[in-house]
């Protein structure tokens, strides 16, 4: 009989959108037939803490693989994991992602997480349960972090696995069905993952901790078939690709678009400013001829002089965001940009200047999303914008009850990080400028606005945006819980 992995998706997303569990599929894959699993997904089920027991009772599991990212999972994953510990001391619990990964001590010392698997983890999971299950040195694991005479220990990293070299994803041993979604896109939406990393080193993100600016990709050609499969077996007609950058390679893009085209599927993906702007007009062609609906970038700033001390890189400028959303106006792609507010030492003044810059943006594409963070810092010894925060009095949670208080959770996902550097009257002004924003420029994503309605938004808000009076939008608050327009607050729908 076959050993049971339990794997744990916690909560990462409102209802009805949620998403396939790429990073736990991947895992699961590299099981192969030696190990059976059950999946366990928040996002689907009200009570993740029950289900785990019941599984692990019925299966007489003693691993729980759980992935996590700061944010909603956290938030779920903690109280869940003690919960569970409580009840079962002897099921092993190893976490992996984003969080862990670059907190393994906090986690750690948290003493219901038992392991930890840091970076990419196929090779290093499969390792790992191999000695778990059949006997062997679970210390000599790459890329793993444990407690050791009430030390924490952190293992080498694993040499990275091109993607081409594992397994494919494991459809159908979960309900892929309950994962299709309906967005701008489609019908029947899902996503895919073509590659791990990023090989570029922005000082506000935590895939440079996961991947050291390492990417590694799909060939074109298996990203072809896998679309082939969701298209035959699910019926899809969108996809989001979920890379954290998607574009780094040119070539592989066309080809990409090249082998989709005949689908006829409608897509989504994240790529970067400068990278897209190099592009030639040959593979913009083949990007919208194959079904390309909307693309996501991080602009970051309206300052050129932030923009490098983010190590967006000189070819990353304002100029060039500006020309990037004429041009995908020209193609009828939609663009999707990301800003990060308030960053140190002047907060006020960077934001000022990149709340101009978006007018820009808006004059040249009314069609332009937007999604407006706030600077919060990430883990990157050494860099200048983290050192900064540091010498400002900045620093993390020690536990992990801490990292999910109300204040921490505000943190995690950008709103209001609660920084020592910044002020409420900041935060307040970005939030009424993105209420005027969306609604002078309704986002044309939004499937449930009719014509009227947004002749109506633009009417009310015109006046504020036009005097740049975006203090106090009362009625524009109001109007939007009345009908409901969607505000972009995220990536992806």
């Amino acid at each position: 009989m076959r050993p049971t992995i339990l794997f744990y998706n916690p909560i990462s997303t409102s209802p009805g959108k949620q998403r396939l569990p790429l990073s736990l599929l991947a895992i699961a894959a590299v099981l192969e037939d030696d190990y059976d699993f059950v999946l366990i997904d928040g996002n689907l089920i009200s009570d993740p803490a029950q289900t785990i027991l019941e599984k692990a009772r019925e299966t007489g599991a003693k691993l729980l693989a759980v992935t996590v990212m700061a944010g909603p999972q956290l938030r779920q994953a903690v109280p869940v994991c003690q919960q569970v510990k409580a009840a079962l001391p002897d099921l092993t619990i190893l976490w992996g992602g984003y969080f862990p990964t670059q907190h393994s001590d906090v986690v750690l010392n948290s003493r219901y997480v038992d392991y930890v698997i840091q970076g990419q983890g196929e090779a290093p999971f499969r390792q790992f349960v191999d000695a778990f299950f059949n006997g062997g040195a679970l210390h000599d694991t790459p890329s793993l972090a444990y407690r050791e005479n009430d030390a924490i220990k952190v293992n080498p990293r694993a040499p990275f696995v091109p993607l081409d070299n594992l397994p494919r994803y494991p459809y159908a041993k979960i309900d892929v069905p309950s994962y299709i979604n309906r967005s701008y896109l489609g019908s029947r939406v899902l996503s895919h993952h073509t590659s791990f990393g990023c090989p570029f080193a922005c000082s506000f993100c935590a895939v440079v901790a996961m991947s050291k600016q390492r990417w590694l990709s799909e060939s074109a050609a298996r990203v072809g078939e896998i679309v082939g499969h969701l298209h035959d077996r699910y019926a899809i007609d969108g996809l989001e690709f979920t890379d954290m950058d998607f574009f780094v390679s040119e070539a592989r893009t066309a080809e990409i678009a090249d082998r989709i085209t005949r689908y006829g599927i409608n897509w989504w993906g994240l790529g970067r400013v400068d990278t897209l702007m190099g592009y030639s007009d040959q593979t913009f062609e083949k990007i919208k001829r194959s079904g390309a609906k909307m693309i996501f970038m991080g602009a970051e700033s309206g300052d050129d002089e932030t923009l490098k001390i983010m190590n967006k890189g000189g070819k990353s400028g304002t100029e060039q965001t500006l020309a990037i959303v004429e041009r995908m106006k020209h193609y009828g792609i939609v663009p999707e940009l990301s800003f990060v507010l308030g960053n140190p030492p002047d907060p006020e003044a960077d934001m000022d200047k990149t709340l101009k810059f978006i007018r820009k943006v808006k004059a040249i594409n009314p069609a332009t999303e937007l999604i407006l963070y706030i600077y919060t810092p990430v883990p990157q010894d050494g860099n200048a914008m983290y050192e900064e925060t540091k010498r400002l009095g900045f620093h993390f949670p020690t536990t992990l009850e801490g990292w999910i208080s109300a204040e921490w959770g505000s943190f995690a996902l950008r709103r209001d990080p609660g920084t020592p550097w910044f002020k409420d009257k900041i935060r307040r002004r970005v939030r009424d400028f993105e209420s005027v924003v969306n609604a002078y420029y309704p986002t044309v994503t939004d499937m449930r606005l009719r014509g009227s309605m947004r002749a109506m938004l633009k009417t009310l808000s015109g006046w504020r945006y036009k005097l740049e009076w975006y203090d106090y939008p009362y009625e524009l608050k109001v109007l939007q819980r009345l009908i409901h327009y969607r505000r972009p607050e995220t990536t992806g729908f």
